[in-house]
């Protein structure tokens, strides 16, 4: 029982601090202070605590100073955890103005880029909270409808409680679907002003192209942990050094 207690004063303690340093941050951001900001919103992060704000505000430090990378890379972090933010999406375009590399992106069929978009409208959380809602809806629904003894009131809660079932089952698929899509996609942002992607993952391999600063790609696989496989929107692959990328 004490060491509970003691767990969560820890906790409370850590949550104060983290809450008083990222207004500190905020007011350093207001005044223009983007740097000293960026060191305060770093250390919030050192502590594990994660927000969309807190991704976004980051963010908007380093597009204040011009560092394209950093800023797309917090941006989209942000995204992860609210991807229906106008806020978020905004800045992230102006964000992505500012690369240089111009990536066609491989164009998806009409029903294919209907899911994509359903599935990202959401994080695996918000897919995950709206499964448990419409659980607690449909046992709600059907001890309406157990419960009721008119006929008229029991055939409105079995209609309801069946929509609501199908609902969840959906939500359900939609869930895993997004679980796995994530699994599946490794994200990440070019850090490096200038990056050569190779053909083989050695410095000695023929250039396949070039990338820059602020570009999204997605890691396949490794080599060594200093090789990273990777691909473009556009279909294109190759290999990069591992720290000139950052993993979403």
């Amino acid at each position: 029982m004490k060491k509970t207690l003691i767990f969560w004063l820890i906790c409370a303690i850590g949550f104060s601090q983290a809450d008083t340093s990222f207004k500190e941050a905020n007011d350093l951001y207001n005044t223009g202070f983007y740097q000293d900001a960026i060191e305060l919103y770093s250390s919030i992060l050192e502590s594990n605590l994660h927000s969309a704000e807190l991704y976004y505000n980051l963010a908007n430090c380093y597009y204040k100073l011009n560092e394209i990378g950093p800023s797309v890379f917090y941006y989209e972090k942000a995204l992860q955890l609210a991807p229906n933010d106008p806020d978020i999406i905004n800045n992230l375009g102006y964000a992505q103005k500012m690369t240089i590399d111009a990536i066609q992106e491989v164009p998806e069929n009409g029903v294919s880029k209907l899911l994509t978009k359903t599935l990202n409208s959401y994080s695996v959380e918000g897919w995950a909270i709206r499964s448990v809602c419409l659980a607690f809806l449909f046992v709600f629904l059907f001890l309406g409808y157990y419960l009721s003894h008119s006929e008229s009131k029991k055939r409105l809660f079995f209609v309801s409680s069946s929509l609501a079932i199908v609902l969840l089952i959906a939500s359900l698929t939609l869930l895993f679907k997004k679980e796995r899509l994530d699994d599946k996609t490794n994200p990440a942002i070019i850090f490096a002003v200038e990056a050569e992607v190779k053909a083989e993952p050695n410095l000695r391999s023929e250039t396949a192209f070039t990338l820059h600063e602020g570009t999204k790609v997605l890691i396949l696989e490794t080599y060594n942990s200093n090789w990273s496989k990777i691909k473009l929107s556009n279909g294109e692959t190759g290999w990069i050094s591992s720290i000139e990328l950052k993993a979403l």
